[in-house]
């Protein structure tokens, strides 16, 4: 019902923009067509009107629309979410933002996403006989309690797959910190970055560029903190320096909103930079035009190649740990006997 409603709504709100002329911002200098806008509006209500068939017993060809829909739908406001990272680190660090309008678009894709993603995997559990709220196939009430599985810490390939991804952000976060401290690298002097990080920078985020800290690096290192807690036991039981937490369980969804919420946007994002990257050095594609404090297109491509291997690989990092995270943290309903494994 909740994801019916937010179809509604989001159909309203997107039809109400196309209408009015409202501007709705999707990148820096671009905004949404009114008829992508229309069709963004009749995909929130195609989707509403499948969560509420998934409810009831269909026909094969009604459980085939009913899947593929959802699936088409889900895509799309992924794709939506892509901006959520920036508007995060912009909001954190009381930064500005850019476009009011382009905020809640990503918020209203992202809580689409977030209930379409639920819904889906409920129905797929349901297809499949297993229990729509845990998982496990099992007898008695989907209702009641949940019995959680013990603490545990990623396997051995997962970990050695995370630690790689996050060795992505070296060449990225180096080449700030580099700026940062006054060096000179590709291409553009530490002074001249500085300034540059000064000058657009406002509030907490222009105090930490005066002093030599990238906010962005900062940022990226709370990532890391995250991915650290979904390998391991401590992301799962509050350890012992969180004080009066101490020893609790920690709520399953604390980590895992914030690790698919950034995780998904971001390995869209660097995978798009990878892959421009090559082709803008290749000539393949236009390189771009250097702004202060770059000087030339060579050291903004290679600036791009380091930034996709940074985002995307602490996105595909986050994805990779929160999905462990998500299989050994899997609770069963308590007053129920399993009978084969979560799916």
């Amino acid at each position: 019902m909740a994801a019916a409603s937010w179809g509604a709504s989001y159909a309203a709100v997107e039809a109400t923009w196309a209408v009015t002329g409202t501007t709705v911002q999707w990148k820096e200098h671009s905004a949404y067509a009114p008829g992508v806008q229309l069709f963004l509006a009749a995909l929130a209500l195609l989707a509403a009107g499948a969560c509420l068939a998934g409810t009831r017993t269909l026909a094969k060809a009604g459980r085939v629309a009913v899947a593929t829909v959802l699936s088409v739908a889900l895509a799309v406001f992924v794709v939506g979410t892509n901006g959520l990272p920036i508007y995060v680190v912009t909001m954190a660090t009381l930064s500005g933002i850019e476009s009011a309008t382009g905020l809640a678009q990503v918020l209203l894709n992202t809580a689409g996403a977030v209930l379409l993603l639920l819904v889906g995997l409920s129905y797929r559990r349901r297809l499949r006989g297993a229990c729509p709220r845990c998982g496990w196939p099992h007898a008695g009430a989907a209702d009641g309690p949940l019995a959680h599985p013990a603490a545990s810490r990623a396997p051995g390939r997962t970990r050695a797959a995370v630690y790689l991804l996050m060795c992505g952000l070296l060449p990225w976060a180096g080449t700030k910190t580099i700026w940062t401290l006054g060096g000179d690298v590709l291409g553009v002097a530490g002074d001249d970055w500085q300034r540059a990080s000064v000058a657009g920078a406002s509030g907490p985020s222009k105090a930490t560029a005066s002093a030599g800290i990238d906010v962005t690096v900062l940022a990226a290192t709370v990532g890391i903190f995250l991915l650290l807690g979904l390998l391991y036991v401590w992301g799962q039981v509050f350890p012992r320096w969180t004080l009066f937490l101490s020893g609790r369980r920690v709520p399953r969804l604390l980590p895992l909103i914030p690790a698919w919420l950034t995780g998904v946007p971001l390995a869209m994002y660097g995978v798009v930079l990878l892959v421009m990257a090559p082709l803008m050095a290749a000539g393949v594609l236009p390189g771009i035009k250097p702004d202060p404090p770059f000087t030339s297109s060579s050291g903004i491509t290679w600036f791009a190649w380091f930034g996709g291997l940074a985002f995307g690989g602490l996105g595909i990092g986050l994805v990779v740990a929160a999905r462990s995270y998500a299989a050994r943290t899997r609770p069963i309903c308590a007053g129920a006997t399993a009978t084969g494994s979560p799916k």
